[in-house]
């Protein structure tokens, strides 16, 4: 094809580079980013990783006859079996694990812990005079209730999200989610404190 016809029919900007720097804008690199990361993305396995399959190739006996008579032999046809394919990931089974685990609960316990000390800091900065800088929280900011509500949903959204990534199998995100929580509520709780 030439290049006239291709600018022609794809416009002119396509061809010239500007599919290229589409890809590179930040809605286009994350989406593709989670295209690629999620479990239908990472299906495709590789042929020589699957064990071969296993053929008989005994023979049909034939029923017993007399001596004197012909003996025609049936032809010895391969008795193939097939085998499923175990598609379980070897390093799944030895990571699998109860979702109310020690280290699970000891994440949730701290997160709750941190959550609660975020409710307590951002109360006293409100009614101190102090301004809310998160936006979310600034939505339920008005009263002490609310504030409650809004930690408390963010301690039940940890917690499920956790589920959700046990249940799907990724068992290192499902702990990275309570990770991130303690490691965001205590910043917000020594930037709270500091700036009293």
């Amino acid at each position: 094809m030439s290049m006239r016809f291709l600018s022609m029919r794809l416009g002119a900007g396509w061809f010239r580079g500007g599919w290229f720097r589409a890809i590179l804008r930040p809605r286009t690199a994350i989406l593709l980013t989670v295209l690629g990361l999620c479990r239908p993305g990472m299906a495709q396995g590789s042929f020589a990783l699957l064990p071969p399959r296993a053929v008989d190739t005994a023979p049909i006996s034939a029923p017993a006859a007399p001596i004197a008579a012909p003996i025609v032999a049936p032809i010895a046809a391969p008795i193939i079996r097939i085998e499923p394919v175990k598609t379980g990931n070897p390093r799944e089974a030895s990571e699998r694990h109860r979702f109310w685990d020690r280290q699970n609960s000891l994440l949730f316990a701290t997160s709750a812990a941190f959550s609660a000390g975020d409710f307590v800091v951002t109360r006293d900065n409100l009614r101190s005079g102090g301004q809310e800088y998160n936006p979310m929280v600034g939505v339920f900011g008005h009263s002490s209730a609310g504030l409650a509500m809004n930690f408390a949903g963010e301690t039940a959204g940890v917690v499920a999200l956790s589920y959700f990534f046990h249940k799907t199998g990724h068992h290192k995100l499902e702990r990275t989610v309570s990770m991130l929580n303690i490691g965001a509520s205590a910043a917000a709780v020594t930037f709270g404190m500091a700036n009293r």
